[in-house]
Parts: structure tokens; sequence; C-alpha cells
């Protein structure tokens, strides 16, 4: 099978791509300077391990979002099964667990709210579950399992790409209540945006994702099938 095959077959890589380059240009410079003052978002007081600890989840958090597009990316898994398999551990012990772990921690001392911070645990919490599910499918050689709970881990990965675009969404929504709903304060406008955000991305993208799953079984159990019946000459 040739490239352009799995080009036409995966249209979507491409603005996947596009996409991930574009969100961590946006996001990922300003903790490069290492600067608190530079933050998106606000340190709680009296904490020097929380801006640390929220550095060290955006650069790991990096790591994952780059490496999860190799692992989805068709024409690279199947003509570079080593790089795959490279990439693939580098994605769970220098990306997703290392920056879900961090990310119990930065969602218990969030400034955001009650709200945002549950979302934050259960959504850290979830992220480490199916990775941790994912790389111990692929050990026992399960492969088909793993590819799925893989694909789980996947959009629970991206889902702070589409949490950022809710909030916004949100914050336009929401922005003609401040003086009604929210008894004029802005800040808690913000955080309720926030908390639309944080919940709803993860999942939507989880709802997608096991539908599209679930779609794509029906037509490998008939491929399956056409294969296994015997050949009779008429």
């Amino acid at each position: 099978m040739t490239y352009t095959v799995f080009w036409w077959r995966r249209p979507w890589m491409v603005p996947l791509l596009l996409v991930v380059v574009a969100f961590l240009a946006f996001s990922v410079p300003p903790y490069l300077t290492f600067d608190p003052a530079q933050s998106r978002l606000r340190p709680p007081e009296h904490n020097a391990v929380y801006y640390p600890a929220l550095v060290a989840h955006v650069l790991f958090g990096t790591v994952a979002m780059v490496t999860a597009c190799f692992q989805i990316w068709p024409a690279f898994r199947a003509r570079h099964r080593r790089g795959h398999r490279i990439t693939g551990r580098i994605y769970v012990f220098g990306g997703a667990l290392p920056a879900g772990l961090l990310g119990l921690y930065i969602g218990w001392h969030t400034a955001a709210g009650p709200s945002v911070r549950v979302a934050n645990l259960v959504g850290s919490a979830l992220w480490l579950t199916v990775t941790i599910t994912g790389l111990l499918l692929a050990r026992r050689r399960r492969y088909g399992e793993h590819r799925r709970w893989m694909a789980r881990s996947f959009a629970l990965t991206m889902s702070i790409v589409l949490s950022r675009v809710v909030n916004v969404v949100a914050t336009i929504v929401l922005t003609p209540q401040v003086g009604t709903t929210f008894g004029g304060s802005e800040e808690l406008m913000r955080y309720s945006a926030a908390s639309i955000g944080v919940w709803l991305s993860p999942l939507l993208l989880l709802l997608v994702t096991d539908w599209l799953l679930e779609r794509r079984k029906p037509a490998k159990r008939q491929a399956a099938t056409v294969r296994s019946e015997p050949y009779v000459a008429p």
C-alpha cells in the first residue's frame, strides 16, 4: 500500500498536526521563560511548588501531544514499527504519565474553584488510567485492545485543545449574564466558563472516540467473515 493511499484515507492527519503546532506555539512559549508572571494560570498564594509543577506539566504535555500524533499516524505506524514502539514509550513515560501525575497536583491546587478542581482531578485520573491500561495490553500483546485504549488516551491528551475553544465560546455566551447570573462578578463568570471547558471537552472527545471505535467494528467483522468463508466453484 502506497503513502498516497494512506494520505487519502486519513485526510485529517495534516489538519490535526497544524492544530497541534498552532496550539503549542501559542501556549508553550510563556512557560519557557520560567517567569511566573507570564503564566496563563494564576498560581495560588504561598505555594512555591505549583509554578515549577505547572511548567513541568506543560513540557511533559507537549511531549505527549507531539508523540501522540505519530502514534495515530497510520503510515508511520505501518512503515516504521520500531519508530512506533519508541515514540509510544516516549508518549507514555516521557509525556502522558508524568503530565497526568503533575495534573493531579495542579488540579488540586487550582485557584479556579471547586468545579474546575474536580474536573482536573477526574480528567488527570482518567488519562493515567486509560494510558496505563493501553500500556499493559501492549505488553500482553493484545494489540487490538491496546489500540482502542490508546485512542482514548489520545482523546484525553487533545482535550486541552478543545477545552480552550469551548472556554472562549462559553465566555462569549456568559459575558452578557455577568450582571444577573453572576452578580456582577467577572471572575465568577470566567471560572464558570473554564469549568464548562474542562468538563465538556474530554467528555465529548471520549464519546466521539468510542463512537468511531464501535463504528469500525462491524466492517472488521464483515471483512473477517468474508475471508473465512470457503470458496465454492461455480
